[in-house]
């Protein structure tokens, strides 16, 4: 394999033109083939084909290293990140279903509405509702951290109302600390009583 050799006149450390033999014919390569993703992630796929064409050279060794094979690999690489882009925004891919399925969105060209496909929402999609109110989707997900209004008002009223040594009893236990047998009585009293209440009702 032909290492890296430095050039001292050139000032940018990070540059390609430093690269010489195989490596400056692999970046050649993927040059050609970049352009076929989006420009955000060329400089990913960039050193994904000149990785994979660095990893089979030396898998290879001293076998024939031909254009041909360089531009087959790095189309398949290319094509590894469409598969990957199309698994991430849609949930699968056509390896996720069985041959009967890939033939019959062969033959009807189904691809682009795949049956077994998870379509993602936008948060932003106008959703309304059944009075034609219309709100965000995003607005209509349920927040696990929200606080449930009417049932901290209903805390807050039976902690006003409580008898104190029941908030000492209580702060015993969320303490971990061990309840005496008198609190225990105390506490079994409380609750027979609020029980006995529930069941007059």
């Amino acid at each position: 394999m032909v290492t890296t050799l430095c050039c001292p006149q050139d000032e940018n450390p990070l540059s390609y033109d430093r690269l010489n033999g195989e490596w400056a014919q692999w970046f050649r390569t993927a040059q050609r083939f970049e352009h076929k993703v989006p420009a955000q992630d060329r400089g990913d796929i960039r050193h994904s084909i000149i990785l994979e064409l660095a990893m089979a050279r030396a898998r290879d060794g001293d076998k024939p290293f031909s254009e041909a094979m360089m531009c087959r690999i790095a189309s398949c690489v290319v094509a590894d990140y469409w598969r990957k882009q199309y698994k991430l925004t849609n949930g699968l891919d056509c390896g996720s279903c069985g041959q009967k399925q890939r033939a019959k969105c062969k033959a009807g060209y189904l691809y682009s509405v795949c049956p077994k496909a998870v379509k993602i929402e936008s948060l932003s999609k106008p959703i309304t509702d059944s009075e034609g109110n219309v709100t965000e989707f995003g607005d209509t997900i349920a927040d696990d951290k929200a606080i449930d209004v009417g049932a901290w008002l209903d805390a807050r009223t039976f902690l006003l109302s409580c008898p104190n040594r029941l908030l000492q009893i209580a702060h015993k236990m969320r303490n971990g600390d061990n309840l005496t047998p008198t609190d225990s009585q105390y506490l079994w009293r409380f609750r027979k009583r609020e029980q006995n209440k529930l069941l007059a009702m």
